[in-house]
């Protein structure tokens, strides 16, 4: 009797075990394919100016604080407004990212100049085109239709 529980216990642990790692496998790539992640894309808009090459120094570490500070401040603004690349390098400041109108880009450009002066930021923030519910629907839609 103990030596079929022992082998039956056995036989359940290799299975789990072995069974495991196909199950995990499955959800990372669900996973990685629904992932927020635009690394690709600025590799091959950005022509050398990343916010992981912003110098390290006390005061373009403050620009870039400051700047943050005070678009996060500002709730007009989206969240895609919030979190826009505010890239600092010798006192000049670059922004980047995708904000949701006209009005968010110009605000978010006003508060860097405020912090550095109007000639020290270039402003390469993007207006993204506004999601359209019946584009959504039709391609539902049409996916159903198949």
């Amino acid at each position: 009797m103990k030596t079929l529980n022992l082998l039956l216990a056995a036989t359940l642990s290799t299975a789990i075990a072995l069974g495991a790692p196909h199950v995990l496998q499955a959800a990372q790539d669900k996973n990685d394919t629904t992932k927020a992640d635009n690394t690709r894309k600025n590799r091959e808009e950005n022509k050398g100016a990343t916010a992981d090459q912003q110098k390290e120094n006390k005061t373009d570490r403050e620009i870039t604080r400051e700047i943050r500070r005070t678009v996060v401040k500002d709730k007009s603004l989206s969240i895609t407004a919030h979190n826009v690349k505010i890239i600092t390098k010798d006192g000049r400041v670059i922004l980047k990212g995708p904000v949701k109108s006209e009005d968010e880009k110009k605000a978010v450009e006003k508060a860097a100049v405020a912090v550095v002066g109007k000639g020290k930021v270039s402003n390469e923030l993007e207006v993204a085109p506004p999601k359209d519910k019946t584009e959504k629907k039709e391609k539902k839609e049409q996916k159903e239709q198949k």
